[in-house]
């Protein structure tokens, strides 16, 4: 996993970058779907609304990765938004995979 005893810079440059590189590449995925497919199961709504989630958390994400490099790493992320954006994700996940397995039956 990683060392615990890197210094602070270190340990998020070592966990909290990859983080946000996994974070931005579903977010887009998600949007591409969302954009781009017709949900059967969404309503329109509800839809349009997961997207504006999405392209708001992908702001987000920019945003820290930006704050991140202007301060040499010397900025972080509250945990309670990581988590957000990880709750997002993997709802985009389940809309995914349930649309997925929709095609092919």
């Amino acid at each position: 996993m990683f060392n615990s005893n890197l210094p602070e810079p270190d340990l998020l440059k070592t966990v909290l970058e990859p983080l946000l590189e996994d974070f931005h590449y579903w977010f887009s995925r998600s949007r591409t779907l969302l954009e781009t497919e017709e949900i059967p199961f969404l309503e329109t709504d509800a839809q349009a609304d997961l997207l504006a989630r999405v392209v708001q958390s992908q702001h987000e994400v920019s945003a820290v990765q930006a704050l991140i490099k202007a301060t040499d790493g010397q900025a972080g992320v509250d945990t309670s938004v990581l988590m957000a954006w990880h709750q997002l994700v993997t709802e985009c996940w389940q809309i995914s995979m349930r649309l997925r397995s929709q095609k092919f039956q």
